[in-house]
């Protein structure tokens, strides 16, 4: 096939920056699907707070798939969301089957949004030369990851 849309990005710039991109769209349509998979099975005494913060996660994990998929088309990268893609490549911590106590899931987001931003400074580092743009978008990704992933742990904080 032809590519159909041509990058301002030289093509080493442009693979650097479609690898990133691309593991990032699988990175959060993972954690949109473990949050909607703790949402729908959460249960405890903190049911209602732990539900409504997961509603606010999967949508800022929807809302960032989009702009790093879009991103990625955008230099000319065709990204992956297929279900399988994401079972094969994504690079966060498994979610549990069943109901789950609103502790456990609040230590298995925390985990996995742990996992991300890690991951996400990596593409930060990797993307700085290659297309700031881009790393421009992991940056506040990871700014608001990060900030979410203050508030998930404070649920937990006994101080």
């Amino acid at each position: 096939m032809n590519v159909p849309i041509k990058s301002t990005l030289d093509p080493e710039q442009q693979r650097i920056t479609g690898e990133a991109l691309r593991a990032t769209v699988v990175d959060l349509i993972d954690l949109s699907l473990i949050a909607k998979q703790a949402h729908w099975n959460v249960l405890g005494r903190n049911f209602r707070s732990v539900h409504l913060a997961l509603d606010e996660l999967v949508t800022a994990a929807r809302d960032f798939t989009d702009q790093a998929a879009e991103r990625a088309t955008a230099i000319g990268v065709s990204p992956d969301g297929r279900a399988a893609t994401v079972a094969k490549e994504s690079g966060g911590p498994d979610f549990p089957d069943g109901w789950q106590q609103d502790t456990d899931v609040i230590n298995a987001v925390v985990e996995n949004l742990d996992t991300i931003i890690r991951r996400l400074r990596v593409r930060i580092d990797s993307t700085e030369k290659a297309d700031p743009v881009s790393q421009d978008l992991f940056i506040t990704i990871a700014g608001r990851l990060e900030q979410l992933h203050w508030m998930w742990q404070a649920q937990l904080s006994s101080a």
